[in-house]
């Protein structure tokens, strides 16, 4: 039987992150396989779903280099891994088993927050480093894949486009009175998921919103979810600058037995980033029939297809017209709606989670 092992920090109590839901839905798959499935954690991990064939292993470590490099590949030899599934562009140099790189896209070797000048150059070193020592790397995208090539110099032929799979309990579902009280949300109600990082654009989607009409700022919240609480301070402080705090709702993280109903309720759901190696937001609320307004770069073309009205993100008064187009005309709601709602439906578990497992098996054989 084929054991394998997957770096799973990223499902810590009480955060959800993109990374996150990607591996959630890779265990599902390898919970309905023949496979043995070992999750390695830190202190915080703990694994969202009880799953059969999926158990967790907690190594203590408190420098995350030690438990990449030593503790790590120290505990697969113990278990006889057969290969290790990461969901970052890193891994262990020196594995007893072959490791397969999951680099979703390469927005950490640019970003904003680390300003000393040696940091991009120095991190896309280290990102050469682990792509040259995997067996094989999984992408998002077409797009990410482009950038890996170009930026890590790795062949084309090692890096394989898998689409993040789409989880099944994203699917249309009421907005009870008892879920909008619980965050705060009036509708009618346009929708951002997500982190507010400076890739996000968000103080651009909030200026779109405020250079709406009156008569649809006065009838619509804007309602921007996130836990991201670095960044929230900022786009408040324009929220207020702008006059329209009572217009604006940051109801903070979204649970996930409730992020189904949220979708659902929304009138419009807008995606205004700059960067995006997939877009699962924007996946996640066409599943639950929300129409989608998204910006036209990096993944998010490839993603929504022909089911989103795309836009050129930097443009606020296009911004501005898309989203009001939506709000005003019904018609063009029901046509996104249907659109969107096909278009999820081509991102099941054999397009996705099931082709990583696939891969798996490859790289156990070669």
């Amino acid at each position: 039987m084929i054991r394998v092992g997957i770096d799973g920090r990223e499902l810590a109590a009480g955060v959800r992150t993109g990374i996150g839901r990607y591996l959630i839905e890779v265990l599902r798959a390898a919970s309905q396989s023949e496979v043995e499935c070992i999750v390695y954690g830190d202190l915080n991990t703990r694994l969202p779903i009880t799953l059969p064939k999926v158990t967790l292993q907690t190594i203590e470590s408190r420098w995350t280099q030690w438990w990449d490099q030593v503790s790590l590949p120290l505990r697969l030899a113990r278990d006889r891994t057969s290969v290790l599934l990461s969901p970052y562009y890193k891994g262990p140099l020196f594995s007893p088993c072959r490791v397969v790189l999951t680099i979703h896209d390469l927005y950490f070797i640019q970003y904003p927050r680390k300003r000393w000048p040696a940091y991009g150059a120095l991190t896309t070193r280290l990102a050469r480093l682990y792509a040259s020592r995997a067996a094989a790397i999984i992408t998002d995208s077409e797009y990410s894949k482009r950038s890996i090539v170009e930026r890590l110099g790795v062949s084309p032929g090692k890096v394989t486009v898998i689409p993040v799979a789409l989880g099944p309990e994203f699917k249309p579902e009421p907005f009870t009175e008892s879920v909008a009280t619980r965050y705060g949300i009036v509708s009618p109600y346009i929708l951002y998921v997500g982190n507010f990082r400076p890739h996000k654009n968000l103080p651009r989607l909030i200026q779109a919103f405020a250079n709406l009409s009156k008569a649809l700022r006065d009838t619509h919240q804007l309602v921007l979810a996130g836990g991201d609480r670095e960044h929230r301070q900022t786009l408040e402080g324009l929220v207020r600058d702008l006059g329209i705090s009572d217009r604006v709702c940051f109801p903070g993280l979204i649970e996930d037995s409730h992020l189904p109903a949220v979708y659902s309720g929304c009138t419009l759901f807008v995606l205004p980033s700059l960067e995006e190696g997939f877009g699962l937001p924007a996946l996640e609320a066409m599943a639950c029939g929300a129409p989608v307004v998204a910006g036209n770069r990096a993944a998010i073309p490839e993603l929504v297809d022909k089911a989103a009205i795309l836009i050129d993100p930097e443009n606020v008064p296009a911004m501005s017209e898309a989203m009001a187009q939506v709000l005003t005309r019904g018609h063009l709601r029901g046509t996104l709606r249907q659109s969107g709602l096909a278009r999820a439906r081509e991102f099941s578990s054999g397009r996705t989670s099931g082709r990583v497992l696939g891969l798996l098996y490859e790289v156990c054989r070669a």
